[in-house]
Order: C-alpha cells, then sequence, then structure tokens
C-alpha cells in the first residue's frame, strides 16, 4: 500500500517519468518475478491490489483505508481469480487492469495540477509510444523494425490516398467501417453532417481530421484513430469483426 513517500509529480515530463516507474514495477512483477507475484497473490487472503511504484519496484497489499484515496486505487481482488482460470489469462487480466490504473494515476496527476488541452495530449502521445503492459506480457510487442515499417507505410498511405482512402465503402472490407464517420453518408442533411463533425475518437479524445484513418468497434460501435489502436488501412482490409481495445477486454474478463 502506497502512501506516495515520493516526490509529487508535477509537470508533464514528471507524471511521465513517474508512469514509467510504475510501469516498469508491473512488468517485473507479471514476468521477472511472476513466480513471487503468483504466491503472494493467496485466494485464502482478503482483497489484495498490485501496486507498481516510481522507483520500479512492486507490491501485492491491501488496498487503502481512507476514503477518497490519496491515489486511484488498483483493481480489487486480483487473488480471487488466481486459482478459476489459465495463469496466462489471469497474468493477461491483470495486466489489463495495470494499464487502466497507470492511466488513471497519470491523468490524476494531470487534473490535479491543472494541466491544459495541449498538455494532457502531450503526456498522452508520450504515454502511447511505449508498449502497454498487456502487450509486453502477452509477447505482443512489436520489434523497432516492424514499427517503423508500419509507420512508414501509414505515411505513404496518407499521402498518397487522401481523397482515396475517404471514398472506400464499408462493405469492401468485411464489414470493418474504415470511412470517415463525417462523410459517411453524403445524402444525409446538414444537421446530421453536424451531429456527425462532433464525433470523437474513443481512444484520445479529439476530433476527426479529414486526412486520418478513422475505424468503428462493431462492439461498442464507437470510432477511433487508426493510430490510436494501432490498426493501419492495410490491417483492417483483414480484419472481419473489429473490436476495440475495451471490448476486447471485456471479453477476456468474462
Amino acid at each position: 500500500m502506497e502512501g506516495i513517500p515520493h516526490p509529487i509529480p508535477r509537470t508533464v515530463e514528471e507524471v511521465f517519468n513517474d508512469f514509467k516507474g510504475r510501469r516498469a514495477g508491473l512488468i517485473k512483477a507479471l514476468t521477472i518475478d511472476v513466480e513471487r507475484f503468483f504466491q503472494q497473490c493467496d485466494p485464502e487472503k482478503e482483497n489484495l491490489c498490485l501496486y507498481g511504484l516510481p522507483n520500479e519496484t512492486w507490491e501485492v497489499n491491501l488496498p487503502v483505508e481512507e476514503v477518497p484515496p490519496e491515489l486511484p486505487e488498483p483493481a480489487l481482488g486480483i487473488n480471487f481469480a488466481r486459482d478459476g482460470m489459465q495463469e496466462s489469462d489471469w497474468l493477461s487480466l491483470v495486466a489489463v487492469h495495470s494499464d487502466s490504473w497507470l492511466l488513471s494515476v497519470a491523468f490524476y496527476f494531470g487534473a490535479r495540477f491543472g494541466f491544459g488541452k495541449s498538455e494532457r495530449k502531450r503526456l498522452f502521445q508520450m504515454i502511447n509510444d511505449l508498449p502497454t503492459v498487456f502487450e509486453v506480457v502477452t509477447g505482443n510487442v512489436k520489434s523497432a523494425k516492424e514499427t517503423a515499417a508500419n509507420n512508414n507505410n501509414s505515411s505513404k498511405s496518407k499521402n498518397s490516398s487522401k481523397i482515396q482512402s475517404r471514398q472506400l465503402e464499408p462493405q469492401q472490407h468485411k464489414g470493418v467501417k474504415m470511412s470517415n464517420p463525417k462523410e459517411e453518408d453524403d445524402s444525409e442533411d446538414e444537421e446530421e453532417d453536424d451531429e456527425q463533425g462532433a464525433t470523437l475518437c474513443g481512444a484520445c479524445g479529439d476530433n476527426y481530421a479529414n486526412d486520418e484513418f478513422w475505424i468503428c468497434c462493431d462492439i461498442c460501435e464507437r470510432w477511433f484513430h487508426g493510430k490510436c489502436v494501432k490498426i493501419t488501412p492495410a490491417k483492417a482490409e483483414h480484419i472481419k469483426q473489429y473490436k476495440c481495445p475495451t471490448c476486447s477486454s471485456k471479453r477476456a474478463r468474462v
């Protein structure tokens, strides 16, 4: 249980360094120290939480007693599911909740110290450049070479087919909705166009830009920037049914 013995971060860079330290601790618990972590999550004990600390360490402990807590709390009772599912699935589930907690802590600091829109956006971009804990734990982290190749392909796609990409019909891509949400139906009246113009990305919360690739989740029907959910137009062509990270994690939890 953390009582914040460390200096409280107040700038974007300090919050990001705090995020990286906690993230490193969580990754250690779920990979390098996984046997010790598994043993400490005894289902016979009370509700337990996994804490990542800014000094790149971790601890399994009871939640704090004060309400509201000094910081957002991690997922409660992770130990109860330990023996009820496959170890890899349980670790993946804890990783998903750990990612959620890391973001909540980072943006708690942002709200507490009055980060503006540009500061929040910069913080999210810095965080988003790192693989998630879930990606590291499940082994889905792309190599630097693959990432660079995807970035190059994405840049070429933007520069060569800005107009063409906005004219693609959803049914051409096996049900994946890839058209711009504002221009999905040119026959809609102005009122509907205005309503669509207010569409926000379900990941970063920003509006669309005319030259950006968007994709719609077939489960929750929210729109996302392709870059925010790491989906390129080329990759989307091979997706029969797209599920956003939130809907995918809900299915994993069930």
